[in-house]
């Protein structure tokens, strides 16, 4: 079964910036699945902030990542990252990357089959 790996978290002042990575673990390819970032703060819902289609030519943005967050993904290294820049504290969360074999993505946790165990981000001075 698909399995999946975050990295890259960690403190970050605010204004700062940061690089998740999502990667396969046990040798699966991930270009064949549409992959997405989501996060999770304390007492909160799951919330989608962007995606990516396998081949890499679709994206979808929520307006919270609209402008601060970009994702990209190099599927000859299999992996898919989260540029996060200007970080504020409300970006503190745990942060998770989700596979689904669709073409188009969607930022619908719902859609997504395989998940990550997450990777703290908190924005703090």
């Amino acid at each position: 079964q698909l399995q999946l790996v975050e990295s890259g978290g960690g403190l970050v002042q605010p204004g700062g910036f940061l690089r998740l990575s999502c990667t396969a673990a046990s040798g699966f390819n991930l270009d064949g699945y549409s992959i997405g970032w989501f996060r999770q703060a304390p007492g909160k819902e799951r919330e989608g902030l962007v995606c990516i289609n396998g081949p890499g030519r679709s994206t979808d943005y929520a307006d919270s990542a609209l402008g601060r967050f970009t994702i990209s993904r190099d599927n000859a290294k299999n992996t898919v990252y989260l540029q996060m820049s200007t970080l504020r504290p409300e970006d503190t969360a745990i942060y998770y990357c989700g596979a689904e074999s669709s073409y188009y993505c969607s930022i619908n946790a719902g859609r997504y089959k395989y998940w990550g165990q997450g990777t703290q981000v908190t924005v703090s001075s």
